[in-house]
């Protein structure tokens, strides 16, 4: 789920919201007062990088997973 840090534009107060970007639309519509906080940035660094190193330094199995399905007959699978 998507973390959106935001700031009230009156009182300056800052929170941190933790909703679907659907969900947050519609509160921000709802608060009119509040936007998004952009002194906290766009990303984190935890966004940086190939998503396959991420998948397979996370799940170090899945690359037999993936071996195992692509000997299925027709299967268009391949390893990362």
């Amino acid at each position: 789920m998507p973390t959106y840090p935001i700031k009230n534009l009156k009182t300056g107060e800052t929170q941190e919201l933790v909703m679907s970007i659907s969900d947050y639309d519609q509160w921000r519509k709802n608060n009119l007062d509040w936007d998004k906080d952009w002194s906290k940035g766009c990303a984190s660094v935890g966004e940086v990088g190939e998503w396959k190193d991420k998948l397979i330094k996370k799940h170090p199995g899945w690359n037999d997973v993936l071996s195992n399905a692509s000997k299925v007959g027709k299967s268009q699978i391949t390893k990362i």
